[in-house]
């Protein structure tokens, strides 16, 4: 299995369930790094003023937020950390919907969920609720210091986490204005009759394993990457590696605590306040949007999406 990205637990009411997040995809486009061809030494980019054109130092560098064309407000680091969320490595479940309330263009990343610290029972409870419900889990998650809006639904035998785009990240259709001829449109029977037979004559199977499948430009550029190597044409580069450890949650006994949950859920109904939403971060305060990857030297891209 692949190395677990972050640790934690799923909760919802007084349950906690210990997993382990991997990723469920891997990026597979070419990456061409810029290099030094005299030394073969990796190429970064400089921190250079646009108006002077002269290299600054990092300790004169400040960040802003502009506010108005030309005018900037400036938010020191102090700031920028006191506005993160807390990290509290759980994936906080506030609610379950149908899967198919999910819009398409809200789907962002998806991740695998593995049951950790002898976690497998109540994993495999979990998986099954959800299959037997028709239901998926809408959930808060912060990991590193991005928070993100996510569902957790069952796969086959297994448990995702997909994590969402906010609501405010995603544009409606009416920002497309779709023509009139392409929405209020009559359509001949003849013309539909023929339009669903082309698609029926074209009806296969999804085979991911098949020739329409493949990044051609990428298997042919690997092909020259590895003649080469053959004929000895490679350079050694200099580069750093690093592994960050991360915390995990611990199991809590979970016939207790569904009783408890359950138990207790009128009263804490009427009782307790309500809460409020969390607020989505800015692109300000954001570090990166997908919590995956560990970030690589600066390069140039000329990357096929895979």
């Amino acid at each position: 299995m692949p190395r677990a990205i972050w640790k934690g637990a799923i909760s919802f009411g007084l349950v906690h369930i210990p997993v382990a997040l991997v990723s469920a995809t891997s990026r597979q486009g070419v990456d061409f790094d810029w290099l030094d061809k005299r030394s073969m030494d990796p190429v970064g980019y400089k921190r250079i003023n646009k108006v002077s054109g002269k290299e600054i130092n990092k300790e004169n560098i400040v960040k802003g937020v502009q506010y108005e064309k030309g005018r900037y407000v400036v938010i020191s680091e102090d700031e920028i950390r006191s506005a993160h969320p807390k990290s509290t490595q759980t994936i906080d479940i506030f609610g379950f919907v149908d899967s198919d309330q999910i819009p398409l263009q809200h789907i962002d990343t998806p991740y695998f969920l593995a049951p950790d610290k002898r976690g497998e029972k109540v994993y495999a409870l979990l998986r099954q609720a959800l299959v037997d419900t028709g239901k998926v889990a809408l959930a808060h998650v912060v990991i590193r210091t991005s928070q993100h809006l996510a569902a957790v639904m069952p796969l086959e035998s297994a448990i995702v986490l997909v994590l969402l785009r906010w609501p405010s990240e995603v544009r409606g259709l009416d920002t497309l204005e779709l023509p009139k001829e392409a929405t209020d449109v009559k359509l001949s029977k003849s013309e539909l009759d023929m339009a669903k037979r082309l698609i029926k004559d074209m009806s296969t199977e999804w085979t991911p394993d098949a020739e329409e499948y493949r990044d051609t430009f990428q298997d042919q550029i690997m092909s020259l990457v590895e003649t080469k190597a053959r004929e000895g044409k490679i350079e050694n580069v200099e580069t750093d590696a690093g592994d960050t450890e991360r915390k995990s949650a611990d199991v809590i006994d979970l016939t207790e605590l569904l009783k408890r949950s359950l138990g207790g859920r009128g009263a804490a109904a009427k009782a307790a306040p309500a809460k409020a939403k969390p607020a989505s971060k800015s692109k300000a305060e954001s570090k990166g949007d997908a919590p995956a990857k560990r970030r690589a030297p600066p390069r140039k891209k000329t990357t096929k999406a895979s």
